[in-house]
């Protein structure tokens, strides 16, 4: 039975950015509990926890929810240190890296994999992701784009060969900063997964120049961790609704907009999924920001964001 100190991560499976979570934990070899979130909106059980922020995937640490793939890592690594995936070589470059994996691969993976099977998705399904991102999900335009993209995706690709390459000549190719899997491969994995789930016939394709990218793909594709445990969204809320927050430091040391503690701001991505979720500010830094909401269904909650990637203001 999942309680106050468990990881809850609401996900689903086909999601790629679950997916880069679900193998940081195989890794790290820790117990989970999974709570099957809706693909598309609406999603009554998340909403709650996270005041309006529909992204997935989201942990869950009793009253404490972490958005972002880059902030949930984060956490996970200041709470379960051993073993570590922030190796050394790692620390601050797979946060760039992330950057490149999360925004520019990740945009020409969809364009691939939805325009070869554009025609097999659900209307609904289009239609949400045409007001999450802003723009028309045109399965037309992506099919006549298929060529261009491939290009695209398999030049990707390639830079984890060449980073393969590198290692090899160094005595250190399993992975791609060193001899252990770290937060660089598990951003890096991501697309390639994703991919080549949908589209497998072109990733088999491009494995073809790229044998060590291959090797590699399969090799943090073979690691095993604990089976998650299943847990309903209500049962998620009721542990939220029966914890407290972990305490954090009350601080806004060196924010540039001047935000002070206990002030009202508003949070959203910089991207797509642009939902303001408003709060009380708990703490600033330059990695993090939290906001303390109440809701009915779960009482008082903090909600911690990334810095990079998000837009915060004054409501």
């Amino acid at each position: 039975m999942a309680d106050s100190q468990s990881i809850i991560l609401h996900q689903y499976e086909a999601s790629p950015f679950s997916e880069k979570i679900r193998l940081a934990l195989r890794l790290k070899n820790l117990p989970w509990f999974a709570v099957d979130a809706p693909v598309i909106m609406p999603k009554p059980d998340l909403v709650p926890l996270t005041g309006g922020y529909r992204r997935i995937p989201v942990m869950q640490i009793g009253s404490d929810i972490y958005c972002d793939t880059r902030l949930i890592l984060r956490e996970l690594e200041q709470r379960f240190p051993l073993p570590s995936l922030n190796l050394p070589m790692h620390e601050g470059s797979s946060l760039m890296l992330s950057t490149w994996s999360d925004r520019v691969w990740f945009q020409v993976s969809v364009a691939v994999i939805f325009g070869t099977i554009g025609d097999l998705v659900p209307e609904a399904f289009k239609k949400d992701r045409a007001e999450m991102s802003g723009r028309e999900f045109d399965v037309k335009a992506m099919k006549a784009a298929v060529p261009i993209m491939q290009d695209q995706w398999r030049a990707h690709l390639m830079w984890i060969e060449e980073r393969l390459v590198g290692g090899k000549a160094a005595g250190v190719s399993e992975y791609l900063l060193g001899t252990k899997a770290g937060l660089a491969d598990v951003h890096a994995h991501m697309n390639v997964w994703f991919t080549a789930r949908n589209v497998p016939d072109f990733v088999k394709s491009c494995f073809e120049t790229a044998p060590l990218t291959e090797a590699w793909y399969n090799r943090l594709n073979e690691v095993k961790g604990r089976t998650p445990s299943e847990l309903s969204g209500g049962e998620a809320l009721a542990v939220a609704e029966s914890s407290f927050p972990r305490l954090v430091a009350a601080s806004t040391a060196n924010e540039h907009q001047k935000f002070v503690v206990g002030e009202k701001i508003a949070v959203a991505p910089d991207d797509y999924g642009k939902d303001w979720v408003e709060g009380e500010l708990v703490h600033a830094d330059h990695q993090r920001v939290v906001l303390k909401r109440s809701d009915e269904k779960v009482g008082t909650i903090n909600i911690h964001y990334p810095r990079a990637g998000y837009m915060v203001r004054r409501v």
